[in-house]
């Protein structure tokens, strides 16, 4: 069984491709739950018009199906709670030049 940091490091590996930084960092992955060789996570976008939502989850689900192990990811976007700047890492808050 993949242990939650493999999966985390799994979906750094997604950018956003507007901001250029990843979606871990950027605070969008709100749960990630394994069950055997399934991976269900829960994310959100930076906005609910984000025009780079659907690329963003196909290549988070292409990057967890991309481990040693994972059958299956599922991938569900969630809007409750709403995304903020406050989720993001500091790594990310120097990249973007928020304070």
């Amino acid at each position: 069984m993949l242990d939650q940091e493999a999966i985390l490091t799994a979906l750094r590996t997604v950018k956003d491709p507007e901001l250029n930084v990843n979606i871990v960092d950027l605070g969008l992955v709100y749960t990630v739950q394994t069950k055997e060789d399934i991976i269900d996570v829960e994310m959100t976008l930076t906005s609910p018009a984000c025009p780079a939502g659907p690329e963003i989850l196909r290549n988070a689900v292409t990057a967890i199906e991309l481990l040693e192990g994972v059958t299956k990811a599922n991938v569900k976007l969630v809007m409750s709670p709403p995304w903020s700047p406050d989720r993001m890492s500091d790594d990310a808050r120097d990249t973007l030049g928020i304070f």
